[in-house]
């Protein structure tokens, strides 16, 4: 559908623009160019499974440490999983945004086809220039990265707005407002488009009544603004509808964004599991994740078809404290927690995420986001303590982890 909204710009001679890839951008870049969606924005349409553990059990696996205090939270980490001898290999690639060109952007993206699944800080994308895309957008659109989940699952004592909350937010991720199709009809007139795809619209919907489904959930909520954007919205709602249909021992409602939001900050227990298009997922899940403590805690999921890849759940760079030692590295060791899991080294996942709990939990180390006066590697250096009396059992035998 994004290909059809461009050739019919294209064939009324609109001057069109696009944050697309160099690779299509005339060197001239000239702003009444048209251009036209990159290979690397369109969705994959074939690729390979999630591949199996080689090379004795292990994995490979792509880390892209971003900007911000990404660095400093891969090495935890990678620290993490030497001590616990989880059985992965990071192939570590640091994309520069300070760059032009998209040469390292194009190798990350190899590399996670060729792994499959990738661990990431979120990347930082400062030019303004209109042939430079965000390269978060990118991956996501070429890794047809379909769906992001985000489970809101409240810590017990942390300090926060409520308690006791446990939603899920399932995002759809290539469409809507990231679509990446900007044009300038005339001077001084910017119209960016929102696509909605039927498509897209139903693999987000049956994921999240599927999710729901298997995990004994109750209820899906739709989040929409389709009594002002009544077709892209309208779309997206009546698909959520039509998929219900499926699910007859599911509840199904529907809100508005701006209500949602309000809703979230008033009464968050009411929902269950959220189904959304891409724009309003990042509203909602920054959110939640605030009510809840701050963008240290949870973590995120992207998936497709044949790709996986995991990081923190609000994407936020922290770029204001990188360095100082006290960025929170919870939600990044909780998206490396879901990485295992996906993997199934559950074993691995458990104990670090048992680790994890009881050091915020029980012992109370916090770093300051979370009310507390702790340094990150205080919390690091915590887990690392309780790994050492924990055993991990994995298929080539036990791994005692020893001081």
């Amino acid at each position: 559908m994004a290909l059809r909204l461009t050739q019919r710009l294209l064939q009324t001679q609109t001057p069109f623009l696009t944050r697309g890839y160099p690779m299509l951008v005339t060197k001239e870049k000239s702003e009444d160019v048209a251009h036209t969606k990159s290979s690397l924005q369109k969705k994959v349409t074939r690729g390979t499974d999630i591949p199996s553990a080689q090379y004795g059990g292990r994995h490979a696996v792509t880390m892209l440490p971003g900007g911000g205090i990404g660095p400093e939270l891969m090495t935890y980490v990678r620290e993490i999983f030497s001590y616990c001898g989880a059985p992965v290999d990071f192939e570590v690639i640091d994309i520069d945004p300070s760059t032009e060109g998209n040469d390292d952007l194009d190798y990350a993206i190899m590399s996670i086809k060729r792994n499959g699944v990738a661990i990431k800080g979120n990347i930082e994308t400062k030019s303004q220039e209109l042939s430079d895309v965000s390269r978060n957008v990118a991956i996501r659109n070429e890794l047809d990265l379909y769906v992001n989940v985000v489970h809101c699952k409240s810590y017990p004592g942390i300090p926060a707005r409520h308690q006791d909350i446990d939603v899920v937010l399932i995002r759809q991720n290539t469409d809507g407002e990231y679509a990446m199709l900007e044009h300038e009809s005339v001077p001084g007139l910017v119209e960016s488009m929102k696509v909605v795809t039927v498509e897209n619209a139903e693999r987000v919907a049956r994921y999240a009544f599927e999710y729901a489904r298997q995990n004994n959930r109750k209820k899906v909520t739709t989040i929409h603004k389709a009594n002002i954007m009544k077709l892209s919205d309208g779309l997206f709602l009546e698909c959520a509808n039509r998929v219900h249909k499926e699910y007859p021992e599911l509840e199904h409602d529907n809100m508005i964004i701006d209500n949602t939001c309000m809703q979230a900050v008033s009464k968050p227990h009411q929902f269950d599991v959220m189904n959304m298009t891409n724009l309003y997922g990042t509203i909602v899940s920054n959110v939640l994740c605030g009510l809840m403590g701050g963008a240290g805690l949870i973590s995120g999921r992207n998936y497709g078809d044949h790709y996986a890849v995991f990081e923190p759940g609000t994407r936020n760079t922290g770029t204001a404290i990188a360095g100082k030692n006290i960025a929170n590295p919870v939600a990044m060791i909780n998206a490396s927690i879901d990485m295992l899991n996906h993997l199934g080294h559950k074993e691995h996942g458990n104990v670090i995420y048992e680790a994890t709990y009881q050091t915020i939990v029980n012992d109370g180390i916090r770093t300051p986001d979370l009310g507390g006066n702790h340094t990150s590697t205080d919390i690091v250096e915590n887990i690392l303590k309780i790994l050492s009396a924990k055993r991990v059992n994995w298929p080539h035998g036990n791994y005692f982890n020893q001081l």
